[in-house]
Parts: C-alpha cells; structure tokens; sequence
C-alpha cells in the first residue's frame, strides 16, 4: 500500500514540475504569437494493432484514410502550414511515440482520429478532450484507445507501469493537459458543429476522458471518434471514400474556422498585457434606490450549490448596472467581485461541455476575450479543480 501511494504521489511531482516548466515555455515563445503553424494529425491504430472491429472493416484503416484526406485539404488550402502525420501507412506506431511526434515539431494542435465501438444501436460523433471521465461510458472509450499500448512489448517500462483497465492510473492524467483545456474545447465543439450541420451525422458532444495520447501532448488536442463501426448502417457509411471525405471535410472547416479565429488574436503584442478582458469603463458611480440596491444584491448573492460553470465576459473597477444595453444586449448578466473588481458572467452552467457552447456564442457577440470560470457551493475554484469534482 506504501508502495502505491509513493507511486501516486512521485507522479503528482513529476506532472507538476512539467506543467511548469511547460507553462513558462508557452508565455515566453515568442513564436506562439504567429497563430496557428504545425498540425499534427494522428491516425490511431496500425500494424498489427488494428483497433476496434465492424462487420467487415477495421478501425485503423478508416481511420487512416480520413486522416490522409484531412490533411490533403489543410495542405491544398493553407500553404503556410505544416502538416505532420503519425503514420501515413499501415503500421504501427506506439501511442508515447504519438506524442513525441507532435512535440517535437513544436506543433499547435493535435488530432487524432478514431472510430467506436459499441452495441449495435450505438450510432453517432463524439470529440474527446483531455480530462477525468465523468461517466463510465467515458472511461470505458478511453479503456479502449489505451489499450493499445498492451500490444508493445516493454509497455510496463515506457508507461511506468500504467494499467489501462485500472480506473486508479487515470487519476493523474488530466493535469497536463489542463493549461489547453479552452482551446481544445473550443476546437471540439466546432468539430462536432460541423459533423451535425454538414454531414448531418448524429452529435454525442464533446466529452472529456483520459487517453494516454492526448496526455503527452504539450498543445490543444482532440481526439475524434467518428463513428461507429458496430452499427452497421454507419460502418458501411465510413467505409464510402466519399463520406470519408465529407467527414475529412468537416473537420477541415472546423481547423479553418479554428485557426482563422486563433489567427486574429495572435498578434504579437509590443507589451504583454495584463489580463485579456473586456473592461467596462464607468466614469461616474451609477445612483441606486434602496430598493434595486435590494433586487440587485438578491440577484447576486443568492447562494448557488453545487459545481457550476460561467462565462465571464467583463470587469470594471466600479458596479455596472446589470442591464442588457451595458453588456452588447446580453441579458442575466451577474456579477461577483475578487480583489475589488466587479467581474461579470452569464450562465449557470452544470457542465464544462454547455458552459463552452456558451462561450463561443458570448464570443460571437462581441465578447471575444470570454473565458470559462468554476464555482463550487458559490466559491471560484479553478477549472482544473472543477473537472475533478465528481
């Protein structure tokens, strides 16, 4: 028992000091201000691994064939980007290699491409990110896309005895991963806007679980279950070369929307600023009766239990009244304050999934700095704190 806990907690160290060590790498490439440069895209599987079986298919080929055709449109469309590929054969790639790939070419996202499996009826996308699995659906995904590592021979040597059947070696895997959390979001949730409204493909949503593979990465990263090749109307959908293109296509135009919105807002500042938030300016204290100062303060310190998610989208060094024309015509705005500034949110989100498609509305309304933020029974905590409330 000794033993495991000293495991646990030599682990908790070593993920610490890479998160910053990581940390002062990202605030101070001076490189990372030009957007968006190097994509990494990972077919899973290969070789003799060939993941999850249909009927008369197998996962690491559609896989692969999506993942070619995917990076054959970035290539055409953006010619200054670099795309990097895992595998672009039939072979099989060790999922930590996966990772050094991408970190070694310092690149800024990372997809991976899957298919699922599951009962017969089970049908439909989903986009996972990097974090602790909140259901057992979830963490029974991520048993499966680990388990390849059990097919390398000095797994136990390279994974410090990482068991992917043990619910407990997953404790530690989402703190890495925990500083691109936003972005990787922001770029699932476009990936699956894009499989519903163009392909017409049934949305599962963007969820978050643990995979070995998005772990190591040091950049956003997703990892796309396309399908599922246990349902048989799907798998022979998969298996079309033109639906294979019509899904490489729609993950196209998420990377596209995704790197043009990332694009705009990576200008190099002369200056690094402060904090990346939208200040409402108040030149003169507002006048209030007894009785909205009443309604107002009801309205803000009702006590919330329970974990949830806001946006926030504001701050001011003065209280601005809580009315939609102060705030772009965003309506239940609220407010709480921290180190004497008023910072105001929307939502009363239950899940970081809905909080953010919230977000990304919030930001087509002109809030483009919006940021999710976490409190549990009505105190802030922080994101990374928040995904591990269960």
């Amino acid at each position: 028992m000794r033993d495991i806990v000293n495991n646990k907690i030599f682990w908790f160290f070593v993920i610490a000091v890479f998160l910053i060590t990581t940390s002062f790498s990202i605030n101070f490439d001076e490189d990372s201000f030009y957007g968006i440069k190097t994509v990494v895209i990972d077919a899973g599987h290969g070789g003799h691994d060939g993941g999850c079986q249909g009927s008369f298919s197998n996962e690491k080929d559609v896989a692969l064939a999506i993942s070619l055709k995917l990076g054959k449109y970035i290539e055409e469309n953006f010619k200054d980007v670099k795309v990097v590929y895992t595998r672009t054969t039939d072979v099989f790639v060790k999922l930590d290699e996966r990772a050094k790939i991408a970190n070694k070419a310092k690149a800024d996202l990372f997809i991976c491409i899957h298919v699922n499996s599951g009962p017969a009826t089970a049908i439909g996308t989903e986009t996972y990110v990097m974090g602790l699995h909140k259901t057992e659906a979830n963490l029974n995904v991520a048993k499966r896309e680990n388990s390849s590592i059990l097919l390398e021979d000095d797994y136990e040597t390279r994974y410090e005895n990482f068991d992917p059947n043990s619910p407990e070696s997953y404790i530690v895997l989402n703190l890495r991963q925990s500083a691109f959390l936003d972005q990787s979001l922001n770029f699932a949730a476009k990936i699956q806007a894009q499989f519903k409204d163009r392909v017409g493909r049934i949305d599962r949503g963007v969820k978050q679980a643990g995979f070995l593979v998005l772990h190591q990465t040091n950049m956003p990263s997703v990892l796309i279950e396309t399908g599922f090749l246990t349902n048989k109307e799907e798998e022979k959908f998969l298996n079309s070369p033109v639906n294979q293109d019509f899904m490489a296509s729609a993950i196209y135009r998420a990377f596209k929307e995704y790197k043009l919105e990332f694009d705009e807002k990576q200008v190099k500042p002369e200056q690094p600023e402060p904090e990346k938030e939208q200040v409402i300016e108040q030149k003169t204290p507002e006048k209030e009766t007894p009785s909205t100062k009443k309604d107002k303060k009801d309205k803000n310190t009702k006590a919330e239990t329970g974990l949830i998610f806001k946006v926030q989208i504001a701050t001011s060094s003065q209280k601005k009244e809580l009315i939609p024309e102060n705030f772009n015509g965003i309506e239940d705005v609220t407010y709480y304050e921290a180190g004497g500034i008023y910072r105001y949110t929307v939502g009363n989100e239950k899940s970081i999934e809905t909080a953010n498609i919230l977000q990304l509305k919030l930001k087509e309304k002109g809030f483009t700095d919006a940021f999710i933020v976490a409190f549990n029974n009505g105190k802030r905590i922080s994101l990374s704190e928040a995904l591990n409330i269960k």
